[in-house]
């Protein structure tokens, strides 16, 4: 998916005098990273479209100007309108978007309607082929120089493709930064020859294009991009029925691809309406990092003796994200911040599991297998940030947060957090849901825990009498039926203090026992028997455990004073 863009157009220095827009200049500053600066203040749309362009000058005779309203949605249209503005105040013209947005589709417009000449990364590798794999500033700059002596006009289409490789960003590149220089030699006879260029790329330029250009962004899809499109690939009628507001609320960032994907699937569907059409995009996962096909199957509702907190989560989290009709006629949101706390084995975990198959494209993971520490942990927390953003109203689901800032020493996830649950970075923030578990709620920064970030805390408590009984006969329950069926009474009076997963393990541990006097063929003895003596092995394993933890928290507690939240899971939330 592509970064979130907000900016309508941004301008830059010609070679003789500072561009301007709405009397004032205004420099064209991409930053090192894709998304592109903001400047202290945005043009409106107003400012570039409200005058009609001057007719720019062609290079040999034009096809006839369709409507735009019939070939572009509204975002394209007006990144189309500005780059015609800016055709007709300059020379160099900077058209960027995310994918799938139409910034091919708006390039081969201009081409038809203005002439020239169309380039893209066919035309550069035909032209590589013959000449050095390194050659590749010398090839850039033969092919667009060539066009240019040829034509006034030269549109330039995926220049962010050559970029990529030339950057130097990954370190392999030998040549890095002498893109420049070409980019420099083209940019000083485009400007002396009065002749036009007109660049698509996703992101930066070369500074010699910046500081001589104009920009135009084709800003993110709006539900009115989504009805234009919808209506260009469903037949009239089924896309009519369609309310394109609702789906845009659930999936915000689809681009055109995306859309066009969903179209294809569905224009067989006589019956297609908007539930149905929402239930495609969930059932595709959409930008989730999370593959369902690894992930144990299980419901909210399996969880035994923790119904309050299912409740809960119902109602703040999965009401606000499912319905959605509800959730704009009453303005629901889903929580910002949300915390489970809670010992291990009492089903922290599963419930992240259970809301992975629930919200489905909805739902981003941070666990284990993001390792905090490692050169690429801050880039694929970010990347799974803004893939959250992206497909807002969403929730990211932090795994055992307490062991990544147990050390007291992981900074940057803090102050990303931060920043993150207090939606100083977009509004967007605003429609993620951030949910930490912890088995040890005084290794998390108590600035993370403050009220107004974390707004749900919920404790997951040890299971009592009659959840144990319900975790017993739930995991008994694909026993053979020739089997006798143990008598859960004693079972059930044993396990008191034993977790939801303490409770399978014994399952696990009492069937094994079995099996193996089975396989042995020793006298058999009832199956209550087995699952007593598994009883004492998981107890076993238990005091072992709370030994060692006991042994990790003094050395924890000699290399460092803590985050100062006392632990426990009664706490009330802290100031």
């Amino acid at each position: 998916m592509r970064p979130s863009t907000t900016v309508n157009a941004i301008c830059g220095e010609s070679a003789s005098a500072p561009a301007l827009i709405s009397g004032r200049p205004y420099p064209f500053r991409v930053h090192s990273s894709r998304q592109p600066v903001i400047p202290a203040r945005t043009p409106c749309r107003d400012d570039l479209t409200r005058a009609a362009p001057h007719a720019p000058h062609t290079a040999g005779a034009t096809a006839p100007r369709l409507p735009m309203e019939a070939q572009f949605s509204p975002a394209q249209q007006r990144a189309y309108q500005t780059v015609l503005r800016s055709l007709s105040v300059g020379n160099i013209v900077h058209l960027w978007g995310g994918d799938g947005l139409g910034k091919t589709t708006l390039l081969r417009e201009l081409h038809r309607q203005q002439g020239g000449t169309f380039l893209n990364m066919r035309d550069f590798i035909d032209r590589l082929q013959s000449r050095h794999p390194l050659a590749i500033e010398e090839t850039f700059e033969r092919m667009v120089m060539d066009a240019l002596r040829e034509h006034d006009t030269v549109i330039l289409d995926d220049l962010h493709l050559i970029i990529r490789v030339v950057s130097g960003c990954s370190g392999g590149y030998p040549r890095s930064g002498l893109l420049e220089a070409p980019a420099m030699t083209i940019a000083a006879y485009v400007v002396e020859t009065g002749k036009r260029l007109v660049v698509g790329a996703d992101y930066g330029l070369p500074d010699a294009f910046q500081q001589r250009g104009y920009g135009a962004c084709i800003d993110d899809f709006e539900a009115e991009d989504y009805d234009f499109l919808c209506h260009r690939m469903l037949d009239a009628e089924v896309a009519d029925r369609l309310e394109y507001p609702r789906i845009f609320r659930f999936a915000s960032h689809l681009d055109g691809h995306q859309l066009a994907g969903a179209c294809r699937w569905l224009r067989q569907e006589p019956e297609l309406d908007t539930e149905r059409f929402i239930e495609y995009l969930r059932s595709q996962g959409l930008n989730s990092n999370v593959d369902l096909e690894e992930v144990q199957q299980v419901a909210l509702q399996d969880l035994k003796g923790c119904e309050e907190v299912i409740r809960s989560l119902e109602a703040n989290i999965v009401v606000p994200l499912e319905q959605d009709e509800l959730a704009m006629q009453l303005g629901l949101k889903a929580k910002r911040g949300v915390l489970l706390a809670g010992p291990p084995g009492t089903g922290k975990t599963t419930v992240g599991r259970a809301l992975a198959h629930r919200l489905r494209g909805k739902f981003f993971l941070v666990d284990g297998t993001v390792i905090s520490g490692t050169q690429s942990f801050y880039g694929r927390v970010h990347q799974i940030f803004q893939a959250a953003k992206e497909n807002a109203p969403s929730v990211i689901f932090i795994d055992d947060s307490d062991v990544i800032f147990e050390s007291g020493e992981e900074l940057g996830l803090y102050r990303y957090l931060l920043t993150m649950l207090d939606g100083l970075e977009s509004e967007s923030n605003q429609r993620v849901c951030v949910m930490l578990t912890a088995m040890d709620v005084a290794n998390i920064p108590p600035a993370l825990l403050r009220s107004g970030r974390i707004e749900l805390w919920l404790e997951m408590r040890l299971p009592d009498e009659a959840a144990r009984e319900e975790i017993l006969r739930q995991h008994l329950a694909g026993l053979p039926a020739e089997l006798d069926q143990p008598d859960l009474q004693p079972l059930v009076a044993a396990t008191n203090g034993f977790t939801g997963a303490d409770l399978k393990r014994l399952v696990e541990d009492g069937k094994n026992l079995y099996a193996y006097d089975r396989v042995q063929k020793q006298p058999l003895r009832s199956l209550t028997d087995y699952f007593l003596q598994a009883v004492e092995g998981v107890t076993a394993n238990r005091r072992k455990y709370a030994e060692a933890e006991a042994h990790a928290r003094a050395q924890r507690a000699q290399q460092r004073p803590g985050f100062g939240i006392r632990a426990g899971y009664g706490a009330s939330e802290p100031d």
